[in-house]
């Protein structure tokens, strides 16, 4: 916010009688595509006189650039996607704790940091998803059904090297232990149709193109395809039907997009405001509504899409056991020939 503006904001309050707003700004960087949170924003700004600067790029470049800044980052916050990318930074020091009563109570535990480093603001889940009239959904129960021999040469899903992948695996490293979760990812690999390549949309297509029956990506891909204007990613999305494994037990894998403080963070009172009002009823709902991705809160309507899905059983693990177990996750994954 410039000094003239500063000025006439103070002003207006004097003569009016309000109470003055504190200029500031927040200094974010993050891995989510600008049209995915710009208008979040720009709304922020609007409610409350507080600039964003908003720098995009990678995760792995984001993290790096935090860790060579160091003490001099300009960066208040980090928003980025997979609790794995946030337990990352947390691990590299370039975040602290965000302290803030509303998020706590808003926000599920198992949707945080337990060292308040991170917070979740939105949830995707990663369910199997199948061709219609291909797959009888009967057939279909859990992850770990997926590497029994009726799948055999039936399968797509992207490479080991992403986090999506490395977190669901993590999961099952959570709920049966390495050895058992080995054993899966072999069996996993055995029934690809393909060898693993492009992301979640690629396997969609792929499944929509009759290379493979079954695919495992994040329903926020699927929500943007079916959304999209591209008609041929319409088509092939509109060709596959969500199936929610493991309702019997632990639940279907979710993870999040979510902020954390950076360590180095010069305007954290403002920095915990944007965050809050990320995690607001009117920012969750557009999220559920233009971007297909899940409320981390209650009571939040979500889109058309996403209810034409049906409700789920949501695995209750605390997403930092995903970055903690991320380590022995991808070691597994190489020894299973997961390329």
């Amino acid at each position: 916010m410039n000094a003239i503006f500063r000025t006439f904001v103070v002003a207006a309050a004097l003569i009016l009688g309000l109470p003055a707003v504190a200029a500031d700004e927040v200094n974010v960087y993050s891995s989510r595509k600008e049209e995915l949170i710009k208008p979040l924003l720009d709304r922020f700004t609007a409610q409350t006189g507080i600039a964003v600067n908003l720098v995009t790029g990678k995760e792995d470049a984001l993290l790096q650039r935090l860790k060579s800044e160091g003490a001099n980052s300009p960066a208040d916050l980090l928003v980025t996607t997979d609790a794995g990318n946030l337990y990352r930074a947390k691990a590299a020091g370039v975040t602290q704790p965000l302290v803030s009563d509303a998020l706590s109570t808003a926000i599920p535990a198992v949707f945080r940091d337990p060292e308040g480093h991170w917070v979740g603001l939105t949830m995707r889940a990663r369910p199997i998803l199948y061709v219609k009239g291909k797959v009888d959904p009967a057939t279909l129960s859990t992850y770990e059904a997926l590497a029994g021999p009726d799948f055999k040469g039936r399968i797509c899903v992207r490479s080991s090297d992403n986090i999506y992948n490395q977190s669901l695996v993590a999961s099952l490293i959570a709920a049966n232990g390495e050895a058992a979760t080995e054993t899966w990812a072999r069996g996993l690999v055995a029934n690809l149709a393909r060898p693993p390549k492009g992301g979640d949309r690629d396997q969609i297509k792929a499944a929509a193109a009759g290379e493979c029956d079954i695919a495992i990506a994040n329903t926020y891909y699927l929500a943007g395809m079916l959304t999209g204007k591209d008609p041929a990613d319409r088509t092939a999305a509109e060709s596959v039907a969500v199936f929610w494994p493991n309702q019997d037990g632990r639940g279907t894998h979710v993870n999040v997009s979510g902020a954390a403080l950076t360590a180095a963070a010069k305007h954290k009172n403002a920095a915990v405001q944007l965050v809050e009002f990320l995690a607001s009823p009117e920012s969750q709902q557009w999220y559920a509504q233009e971007n297909g991705e899940y409320p981390v809160r209650d009571g939040v309507a979500v889109s058309a899409t996403l209810t034409a899905w049906g409700p789920f059983k949501a695995d209750s693990l605390n997403l930092a056991r995903l970055g903690e177990l991320n380590a022995p996750a991808v070691k597994l994954m190489d020894r299973a020939g997961w390329k």
